[in-house]
């Protein structure tokens, strides 16, 4: 099981909620088998060379065992606070899922940079300052240049603000699971490398509503998935600014939640899932002139602001929000800066508003995708019980002025009960690999997963990006002889393992799934 420290006893003023559900499966991906394929996507002609014998020449160090690095640890918890201490994590699965619950935390950021380049440092931002190390998942948003010439060079080279939370993230064990980018949006999905065997049914989908739907400046991309067998959407919007233009928000809003459907029998729609909805969501403050604005600002006047602020307002009276809850706005309105300083906006005088934000959703008891189709304002009603959801903060980040917006974070503990915990690919190695002979691994599938003969095994660095950040890879193809095992082997040649030494995990990746399956802890 890997190790994981222990959480700080101390939680920022909470806000509680409830919810529950199932999972799905991505449909297979076809790829010929005419030549051999590199799970990148590649041509690979060479022939197989026969497995060498006897260990590395002189100087070659084994693959030591080592955990994945964390922040230290601020304070230990008592175990019976800790809820980590209850948690069936391990590879094999052993937890007694009737009386587990799963609590994970989720960092969501969202910010929209423009055409500004990152920062040198956004430690503080993703929050790798605080100590406990023990985020499980971050949701990252940049609302970056949408210029033509810009996405022609990113479509190209990866882009910068993907490559900086990459580099900043995967030395602490985060993995990026999917991305969706469409024109200015950008949505990232990080989580620990231990948990992407229990996170299923990936699905990404954008929708454009700049200039009546042919412009992706405005619009919303979402991550949907699977986590420990419960539905989670991730949904950014980026709505259309300007003053009067809060019922055009609100029409976009409910035209991205009606277009946006996944595959699959359950959980269809958005509002079928636990939704976590955020974004430049664009909405001002109404009626109040500028210095009202500014001398409130000045004198952490907020409740008089938020009574005017028009997605508070738009709570009351649209039945679209029903359910969407926010934390209080505790900080600032964080548009519009003058760039390079913490001084509102200077030039065009546009009136402070709190554009950027973060709220958050559970599931309608009757599937919400048939009641937002059914009208202009379709009621929806009745939310279930079974999972807590408890938001720990929500704030935004002065100290970076690199753009007109300050990006706005927020912390959630997601609580429910288990409904998977238990890999469909169990992977066994030795603990360490002192010759070329020892480079095999072991595997068990679970008996309701569909393998694939284009499936892999891929050898990762400790600290790795993504799933095709690998150091080396066997193919795990299904012979006819495998139907019938309970238990599988696959060898790594000696071309196909890194030349140095060095901390290691394995990951099992799925072609019919597009994910990784099982992984091993660090050896």
């Amino acid at each position: 099981r890997p190790r994981r420290p222990q959480r700080s006893a101390k939680v920022e003023g909470s806000v509680d909620i409830a919810e529950s559900k199932a999972e799905q499966k991505d449909a297979p991906s076809v790829v010929s088998k005419e030549e051999e394929v590199t799970p990148d996507g590649t041509a690979a002609s060479r022939p197989k060379p026969s497995r060498p014998v006897g260990p590395k020449g002189p100087g070659h160090h084994p693959v030591r065992a080592a955990s994945v690095p964390h922040p230290p640890v601020s304070r230990p918890v008592p175990p019976h606070l800790n809820p980590h201490a209850f948690r069936a994590l391990s590879v094999a699965g052993t937890a007694d899922t009737q009386a587990q619950s799963v609590e994970d935390f989720v960092h969501i950021i969202t910010w929209n940079v423009g055409s500004a380049t990152p920062p040198d440092d956004i430690t503080s931002l993703l929050g790798l300052n605080v100590g406990d190390g023990n985020t499980d998942m971050y949701i990252i948003l940049q609302e970056v240049n949408s210029m033509i010439n810009k996405r022609l060079k990113d479509v190209l080279f990866t882009d910068q603000w993907s490559e900086v939370c990459m580099e900043r993230l995967s030395p602490f064990g985060y993995v990026l699971v999917t991305s969706q980018r469409m024109q200015g949006l950008l949505l990232l999905v990080f989580a620990k490398y231990f948990h992407l065997p229990f996170l299923r049914g990936v699905q990404t989908e954008s929708t454009r509503t700049g200039l009546g739907g042919y412009w992706g400046n405005k619009g919303g991309v979402s991550a949907r998935m699977s986590v420990f067998g419960h539905t989670i959407c991730f949904l950014n919007c980026h709505l259309p600014a300007h003053m009067e233009n809060s019922d055009q928000r609100m029409e976009d809003f409910e035209s991205i939640l009606q277009q946006q459907q996944f595959e699959g029998q359950t959980a269809t729609g958005v509002l079928d899932h636990v939704v976590f909805w955020f974004g430049d969501l664009n909405f001002r403050i109404d009626d109040l002139d500028m210095q009202v604005v500014k001398s409130a600002i000045d004198n952490n006047k907020f409740p008089m602001l938020w009574e005017k602020d028009q997605l508070n307002m738009a709570k009351d009276s649209e039945t679209v929000l029903e359910g969407f809850q926010e934390g209080p706005l505790k900080f600032p309105p964080t548009y519009k800066f003058d760039v390079g300083t913490n001084t509102y906006d200077t030039g065009k005088k546009r009136k402070p508003a709190w554009t950027d934000r973060i709220l958050w959703r559970l599931r309608a008891t009757a599937p919400a995708s048939a009641a937002v189709g059914a009208g202009k304002r379709g009621s929806i009603s009745g939310l279930t019980s079974g999972t807590k959801v408890t938001q720990h903060y929500y704030r935004s980040h002065m100290e970076y002025t690199v753009s007109d917006h300050k990006p706005v974070s927020s912390i959630f503990t997601l609580q429910f009960p288990y409904k998977v915990d238990v890999p469909l690919v169990t992977l066994m190695v030795e603990d360490e690999w002192n010759s070329i002979a020892d480079a095999t691994a072991k595997f068990k599938v679970a008996p309701n997963f569909s393998r694939s003969s284009w499936d892999w095994i891929g050898l990762y660095k400790v600290g790795f990006k993504h799933h095709k950040d690998y150091v080396g890879y066997v193919w795990a193809k299904q012979e006819e002889s495998d139907f019938h095992r309970q238990e599988h082997q696959v060898t790594f040649t000696e071309e196909e393992l890194p030349k140095g030494s060095g901390d290691f995990i394995m990951g099992y990746y799925s072609n019919n799934m597009s994910t990784i399956v099982g992984v091993t802890e660090p050896f």
